[in-house]
């Protein structure tokens, strides 16, 4: 990357290009960021960036909730905070808030992709796989595929 003036970017620059397109992880961010610097000259900038709450694990987790919610469910956003670095508390907020939503999101899948209840087996083994891929807990699956209603 290049500025405006022809010369490689700052690394603080290149954070904030990579924060203003979306949120990021600290993790994520000191990932895509180590190519460009040192990991003791990262970190403080990265130090910095939460100060001024320019970075945030926090609105990272409630993001990535808020854009999975309604198509994947609690299991899978909880295995992408993982991925990305973010700790166990942030991670056990985000999928209690991401669980209260797990069924509704599961039947509202489960109808988009399939709409009938299945007839055999085969098909209902199909449906669980699909929901169960999707993230939503194996209760929720069960319930839905097997047309429970509240």
């Amino acid at each position: 990357m290049r500025n405006k003036a022809g010369g490689s970017l700052s690394l603080r620059e290149r954070a904030l290009n990579l924060l203003a397109r979306r949120e990021h992880s600290r993790a994520e961010l000191a990932r895509k960021l180590s190519p460009h610097g040192e990991a003791d000259e990262i970190a403080a900038l990265l130090d910095d960036l939460e100060r001024r709450k320019q970075l945030s694990d926090a609105r990272y987790a409630e993001s990535l909730r808020h854009t999975r919610s309604g198509k994947y469910g609690s299991r899978r956003l909880a295995h992408e905070l993982r991925e990305k670095g973010v700790g166990e508390g942030l991670i056990a907020d985000a999928v209690a808030v991401a669980r209260a939503g797990d069924l509704a999101a599961a039947r509202a899948a489960w109808a988009k992709k399939f709409g009938v209840l299945p007839n055999d087996a085969n098909e209902r083994a199909r449906q669980y796989r699909f929901l169960l891929g999707r993230g939503f807990p194996a209760e929720v699956v069960r319930r839905v595929v097997g047309g429970e209603d509240d």
